[in-house]
């Protein structure tokens, strides 16, 4: 299915739109890999910390925002990604609101990555330090 079969909302329903939904779920997991180097860079960090933060939480709730925070960066990566493509696909030429949605988009990113720092860091406060 090339981009233009995605201009048109498909009619699938039931058991088929799960299907499908996956299908293209898959397909933009695929094209993150293939496209965004800061994708791959913080999905190579989070697998890195995964036995890190099986080793830093204690507890359920620790183990949730340890590991949440780090899906919450992949999230926000994969719509400032989106954000980029349609930007760029509307025009590539200097614009102010163009560089100012990109300027937001990675600002999201940053402010996850934050946020991981602060849920990372009290959780080994709590650990090591309290």
């Amino acid at each position: 299915m090339t981009g233009a079969a995605h201009q048109r909302k498909p009619d699938h329903r039931g058991l088929a739109h799960v299907a499908m939904a996956m299908v293209y779920s898959g397909r933009g997991l695929a094209a993150a890999w293939r496209h965004e180097e800061a994708f791959r860079l913080e999905l190579l960090v989070a697998a890195l910390l995964v036995p890190v933060g099986l080793w830093l939480g204690r507890t359920g709730v620790e183990y949730a925002l340890l590991f949440g925070a780090l899906v919450m960066v992949l999230l926000v990566e994969l719509v400032n990604s989106a954000l980029e493509a349609v930007v760029d696909r509307i025009g590539t030429d200097d614009n102010p609101l163009s560089g100012r949605a990109k300027d937001l988009g990675s600002a999201a990113v940053f402010a996850s990555l934050v946020l991981v720092a602060v849920i990372w860091g009290a959780v080994a406060w709590g650990r090591f330090l309290a």
